[in-house]
């Protein structure tokens, strides 16, 4: 305090009184910017969290491409199960925007690591036959071993998908490695990748067109095919798929595209956001509750230096504001913090996930501009308590 104060202040003297008040009492002032921080920090991450995470799927969907469409049998007018029919994935393949076209097989069959292991433990896992370059068109690899070829396509051969293998307890590939398909041995020749767009595959136990006829009594009829479309054709190529793949009854095929569906997963995701978000407010609401009651303890305790400013020609409007901005000050470091908290957690755990960091404006411009509303609202009463004070009874009860 100064020996002489003018009755207003300049916002530099302000500030640097509403900083002698916090630091005088230090670990009250930590406390209470303790609860605005979490509830900043909160908000933080969550939209850091959320907008890294969507960045990170959709960079993930643009490596598999978003030109993946699937034809699947849909189910007739009398409600039962439809089929496709043998030619349609060579029908597909006669349109002129579409670049690839693979499919696989239900053979009605099940897997089993031997056949010891009871008909009723199936794993949820399914035997389809699928054709040679299906993993190109999924955009999967071979972790282990080999896929099919034109020859082993025709031998009980078996490629197992990631969750197949995984649920079968087998981990590598070696000579001579056979599981039960369909009550007989099948080789295991490889183990796939998981298939982002196509996870119904990391489920699947593949084998040949002609290895399914020959051992497994499959009927030939595809069960889903994956259509790759040139880039900027898919609407067009989505358009003509049903009535491609079946001529007769084009309402009867079942067209998608899987990347949709992972964008409307992201979106889901995002909707989550609100609930966090809620929590992180109720956060900052008690960080709030608790400036307001470090202010009003505050003014109880600094009555002898309300009166002593009055009494040296202080306004009530310098003292409301003196109080005001102490206030907003302590709830703005408490958001500064909690700004650098969640901007930490967000780099930290998309690092740790692969993902690009985005910190949106709104989440840190946001979350610091809502800590100063709350400590100017929380240091309003406060404040006013403090200015109605007169100095002659500030200075008799101090």
């Amino acid at each position: 305090m100064t020996a002489s104060i003018p009755g207003r202040l300049h916002p530099v003297d302000l500030a640097r009184v509403a900083a002698v008040g916090l630091r005088t009492r230090r670990t009250r002032a930590a406390l209470s910017a303790l609860g605005i921080a979490i509830g900043v920090a909160a908000m933080v991450a969550v939209l850091g969290l959320s907008a890294s995470s969507q960045a990170g799927l959709l960079a993930e969907i643009d490596k598999l491409g978003t030109n993946l469409l699937t034809v699947a049998p849909g189910q007739s007018l009398t409600g039962q199960d439809a089929r496709l029919p043998l030619q349609a994935p060579g029908m597909i393949g006669r349109i002129p925007a579409v670049e690839a076209v693979q499919s696989t097989g239900d053979t009605k069959v099940n897997a089993f690591r031997s056949p010891l292991i009871p008909g009723l433990q199936t794993n949820g896992l399914t035997v389809n036959a699928a054709s040679l370059d299906l993993p190109a068109a999924v955009r999967t690899t071979v972790a282990e071993g080999r896929y099919l070829n034109a020859a082993t396509a025709t031998q009980p051969v078996a490629v197992l998908g990631s969750a197949a293998a995984r649920r079968l307890g087998i981990a590598r590939v070696h000579p001579g490695m056979r599981i039960w398909v369909g009550g007989q041995w099948f080789y295991v020749s490889g183990i796939l990748s998981p298939a982002a767009l196509s996870p119904e595959i990391d489920s699947s136990v593949l084998v040949g067109y002609p290895a399914a006829r020959r051992y497994l009594d499959f009927d030939g009829h595809p069960s889903m095919i994956y259509v790759r479309a040139r880039t900027g054709h898919v609407e067009e190529v989505h358009g003509l798929l049903g009535a491609t793949a079946n001529p007769r009854n084009a309402g009867e095929v079942r067209v998608s595209q899987p990347s949709a569906a992972l964008v409307a997963r992201a979106a889901a995701e995002s909707a989550l956001n609100g609930l966090f978000l809620g929590l992180g407010a109720v956060a900052l609401l008690v960080g709030g509750i608790g400036v307001a009651n470090t202010m009003v303890i505050s003014v109880l305790e600094r009555r002898s230096e309300i009166g002593l400013r009055r009494a040296l020609g202080a306004t009530r409007g310098g003292i409301r504001l003196q109080f005001l901005s102490e206030a907003v000050l302590l709830a703005a470091l408490g958001g500064a913090a909690g700004v650098a908290l969640g901007v930490a957690a967000t780099v930290v755990y998309a690092s740790v996930k692969g993902w690009a960091t985005i910190v949106p404006m709104l989440a840190w411009g946001g979350g610091l501009g809502a800590a100063v509303v709350i400590g100017g609202v929380a240091g309003l009463l406060p404040a006013l308590r403090a200015a109605r004070m007169p100095p002659t009874e500030a200075l008799r009860t101090a």
